[in-house]
């Protein structure tokens, strides 16, 4: 569950648009559909309140949006502010899991049903933004998630905008954020690339994706690997990052996350008690899950059948004071 600051509130005197939305029959969990889109605890364009409601703000077609959504009952109701509002409530139920299809999924081992069990509210999201998990997951590449959170943190809150919607009270620095737009983005400087610690091969990655950006963005209307492939067309884009975008911007059940430092390890010690998997023997136990190995993986990182940790943690490096 999201950690959460006790002392930040939400002034929300101006009402926004509303939708309810009621999931099929069977659990539904609010928080396990939105948490992949959270980049680290103190994200700028995602906030969960005590009270239980998530916070998200998006740069939409539209334009700028927040919104915000509290499971009540049987249902989720939403609001939304800004001018990308409409889009945002539009699309709605895919953010939330109703393309996703969790009765497609049938598990082959004990570890993935009793984590399915555990967790029966599992639907994966869908966000129809293409840009929005891309950056934030080149970001993340090769650098620990302490690194990769804190740049993106950095470059929304120097670059972004502030929410649109209700006045955001607490601590400096607590409040909702709109990511950079595409233009933004590709005039950041090269010195306040590298004061966020982002080193020079992730920021042209992220200068190319953002030069051809509208033509990414049609990729959330695609399969998700046709998706895939149109990103990787720009250079410093792999399977990884493709996976790790499609897995939100698409809702991919089957896009599996290749090339990563800790996952094959986990799969592998989960089905097979091989800690020292690679990415090909995790591909073969995923096998059975063939179309659904997404969730299949998702499943056991949330089984908490880790293995323990044999090396020491990634180095933390600080490219800002190079």
């Amino acid at each position: 569950m999201p950690r959460t600051r006790s002392s930040t509130s939400v002034a929300a005197p101006v009402s926004g648009l509303r939708r309810r939305w009621v999931p099929p029959e069977g659990s539904y969990d609010l928080r396990l559909a939105l948490t992949p889109l959270r980049r680290g605890p103190a994200d700028p364009t995602y906030r969960v309140l005590p009270d239980g409601s998530v916070w998200r703000a998006s740069r939409t077609p539209a334009g700028p949006g927040t919104l915000r959504m509290s499971a009540v009952g049987g249902a989720v109701d939403a609001e939304a502010w800004g001018s990308g509002a409409e889009w945002l409530l539009d699309r709605l139920p895919d953010l939330l899991g109703a393309s996703d299809d969790p009765a497609a999924f049938v598990p082959r081992h004990r570890v993935v049903l009793a984590s399915q069990h555990n967790h029966p509210g599992l639907r994966l999201c869908r966000t129809g933004l293409v840009l929005e998990s891309l950056i934030p997951s080149v970001l993340e590449q090769k650098v620990t998630s302490i690194e990769a959170y804190r740049a993106w943190r950095s470059l929304v809150r120097k670059y972004g905008e502030p929410a649109p919607g209700p006045a955001w009270r607490g601590r400096p620095g607590d409040g909702l954020y709109v990511m950079p737009d595409f233009r933004t983005w590709a005039l950041i400087p090269s010195w306040e690339w590298h004061k966020a610690g982002v080193d020079a091969k992730r920021s042209s990655t992220i200068l190319r994706a953002v030069r051809v950006a509208r033509r990414l963005e049609e990729a959330a209307a695609m399969e998700p690997e046709q998706a895939a492939a149109r990103l990787r067309l720009i250079q410093g884009i792999g399977p990884w990052t493709a996976a790790e975008t499609v897995q939100r911007s698409n809702g991919a059940p089957d896009a599996v996350t290749v090339g990563d430092l800790h996952i094959p390890g986990i799969v592998g010690y989960a089905l097979a008690g091989e800690r020292d998997a690679d990415d090909a023997r995790m591909l073969e136990l995923l096998e059975p899950y063939a179309g659904q190995r997404h969730r299949a993986t998702r499943l056991i990182m949330m089984s908490g059948r880790i293995p323990a940790r044999r090396a020491p943690r990634m180095e933390l490096r600080d490219i800002a004071s190079i």
